[in-house]
């Protein structure tokens, strides 16, 4: 079986957030980038497919060369190898696009891509990839299990969860649930050392129209002061519950 997981190279959480040339562009400075979250759950499950089953995992980001460490990062957590896609991500279709050719050109089984990446939030790549292949496709993806080419599989839904069945080659958008955050596993000497002499491939872009662009940034309104009330005093947080805060 062939995986293929695709990574995005995004901000840490913890980072600092600003923006630059009249907050049309995300300022890099002092960034720390790690590997999407959803991302992370995905490869930290094919590699026990890997384990497992024999698979062989390959992961793939569509970045220039500053994307190169997390790839590392990803062969030394345990992936076979790495492909990166020599283009700026403009967009979710351009990068669907990308991934896309590299799917069909390397004939994968399973494709684990994150729902959805936490810089963006766009929650699209996955079913655009699928669209433009023709593959089956789960979103919200919990659990997944292969048996040949048959597979079952559990995703989140509005109120609850859904067990289903489909077959090969198959792409998910998986999410926390595809393994718990205390399986996600750190990299050893060993595997750091071992990522140094993997493969990673460097593939030149297809043509794709590039849809939308960013126009401007724009932080979230800072908090407004605090009013506090005293306990006795019900009539005057009615009022302002009613009058100014317009929840009542």
């Amino acid at each position: 079986m062939k995986i293929l997981v695709c990574i995005s190279h995004v901000p840490d959480t913890t980072s600092k957030i600003n923006f630059v040339n009249g907050d049309s562009e995300f300022d890099t400075n002092g960034v720390q980038y790690v590997i999407n979250p959803n991302d992370e759950f995905g490869l930290t499950r094919a590699i026990w497919f890997q384990e497992q089953q024999g698979a062989t995992v390959t992961v793939v980001n569509v970045g220039g060369p500053e994307t190169e460490p997390t790839l590392r990062k990803a062969l030394a957590i345990g992936a076979n190898e790495a492909i990166r896609v020599n283009a700026t991500p403009t967009d979710g279709f351009f990068v669907a696009k990308q991934l896309a050719e590299v799917i069909k050109n390397g004939a994968y089984d399973v494709i684990i891509a994150g729902k959805e990446s936490l810089d963006y939030n766009g929650g699209m790549v996955p079913g655009m990839i699928a669209g433009i292949l023709g593959y089956n496709f789960l979103n919200s993806c919990t659990s997944i299990t292969v048996d040949g080419t048959n597979v079952k599989a559990v995703r989140e839904i509005d109120g609850g969860k859904e067990t289903v069945s489909t077959t090969l080659p198959l792409i998910i958008g998986g999410q926390k649930g595809l393994v718990e955050e205390k399986d996600l596993r750190i990299p050893n000497m060993r595997g750091i050392m071992t990522a140094r002499t993997k493969v990673l491939t460097i593939l030149e872009p297809v043509e794709a129209s590039v849809n939308t662009k960013a126009v401007k940034f724009e932080k979230p309104a800072p908090k407004s002061a605090v009013k506090l009330i005293l306990p006795d005093n019900l009539d005057e947080l009615i009022n302002l519950l009613h009058n100014e805060a317009k929840v009542i």
